[in-house]
């Protein structure tokens, strides 16, 4: 199957009828616009300004502490980058649990601030309420079951999800909900791929995996992991398409021999 580039905007719809063409959907997380300008032009379906910048960009060792402010900031530089691809936010821990008021306030705050084009949260049944005010009030919502990591306190780490049969059936309950509550698509992230084909199945919305099997509508990776700028971060589910951790500390060794001993800048490059 031909790559999927075009030159108009990607839409919620489009995504749609693309699942039922059978054309994979393809959607990286980035956080800064040289680099979500460089994969949207080259073809990118989505870009998720994803939490995981409190990670990524901030150096934290969870989401959580990143704000509605900064995943604000973050956004509207990818929102510049992207002339193709449809850009999604995270809404960040505590933006969306408190009330459905607050949730939906912050939804819409995240929409006009950053100029998105639409919010994910993570939650099945127990966020519904939140999510079904936001669509009503006209915010596309891309739900997040399994693995989630603003839950990772109550979890107790980053492990496998819906192993056992009670969450497996929970989880299928949970992403009917979200896709009969209008939600326009669905991250499973880490949980066993017989699962995550049985999900896709189920629901009428395009279903990203993220360690979750080939038989999802499309899949998902952290910009920084796929290019291999991130060393520490090794899970079964990432392939490194580069590695680009190598290139930048042989280049920034070289800049530095070269500001030493005098050679940068040369005569040409002096005015």
């Amino acid at each position: 199957m031909s790559v999927h580039v075009q030159n108009s905007r990607m839409t919620t719809a489009k995504l749609r009828q693309m699942k039922l063409n059978g054309e994979k959907i393809a959607m990286l997380t980035s956080y800064d616009f040289t680099l979500a300008s460089l994969v949207d032009e080259a073809g990118i379906d989505m870009l998720l300004v994803g939490d995981s910048a409190s990670n990524v960009v901030c150096g934290n060792q969870y989401t959580l502490p990143i704000t509605v402010d900064e995943m604000i900031f973050l956004t509207k530089g990818v929102v510049h980058a992207a002339q193709h691809a449809l850009v999604v936010c995270d809404m960040p821990f505590g933006s969306y649990q408190v009330s459905e008021e607050e949730a939906v306030r912050n939804a819409i705050r995240i929409l006009k601030e950053s100029g998105c084009d639409a919010v994910k949260l993570e939650g099945g049944e127990e966020i519904l309420p939140a999510i079904r005010h936001m669509i009503q009030a006209g915010v596309p919502v891309m739900g997040h079951l399994g693995l989630t990591p603003q839950s990772v306190n109550q979890f107790g780490g980053y492990g496998l999800r819906a192993k056992e049969e009670t969450e497996a059936e929970k989880l299928v309950h949970d992403a009917q909900l979200l896709d009969e509550a209008g939600c326009f698509s669905i991250v499973l992230e880490k949980i066993p791929a017989a699962l995550a084909a049985r999900v896709t199945a189920a629901v009428s919305c395009p279903v990203i995996g993220i360690g979750a099997g080939n038989a999802c509508d499309g899949q998902v990776l952290v910009l920084h992991d796929m290019l291999g700028l991130n060393q520490g971060f090794k899970p079964k589910f990432l392939r490194h398409f580069a590695r680009l951790a190598d290139e930048v500390k042989g280049a920034a060794s070289d800049y530095i021999t070269a500001v030493k001993d005098s050679s940068f800048p040369s005569a040409e490059e002096s005015y």
